[in-house]
């Protein structure tokens, strides 16, 4: 969910207490006040950032230009089944046995 702030928001007591009580966390009020403080100077960050006209950036999703960092996928010639099974610890025909796990 997507909550939507004004340009005049701040973080209150009651905000506060509500996530804490979400979380299932005892704040103390010295906490609590801390907390208040801390999110609100964080909130003034973000007006800050909404002052910059960025009307002609282009998005950025990644900040490093990578397109693919993985390999191509090549086929190569696998391991024989008696090579794979060769250092399992139990065998059955051509499976590796394995204990039941309910």
């Amino acid at each position: 969910m997507l909550i939507k702030m004004s340009k005049n928001a701040t973080i209150s007591k009651e905000q506060i207490e509500h996530v804490a009580w979400l979380a299932r966390i005892e704040l103390t009020e010295d906490e609590k006040k801390a907390f208040i403080k801390q999110l609100n100077e964080i909130l003034d960050y973000f007006k800050k950032i909404d002052e910059i006209d960025t009307s002609n950036i282009e998005p950025t999703f990644h900040v490093i230009d990578l397109v693919n960092v993985l390999r191509a996928d090549e086929v190569e010639p696998s391991l024989s089944k008696a090579d794979a099974l060769k250092n399992a610890p139990q065998k059955e025909g051509s499976f590796i046995k394995a204990p039941k796990i309910l």
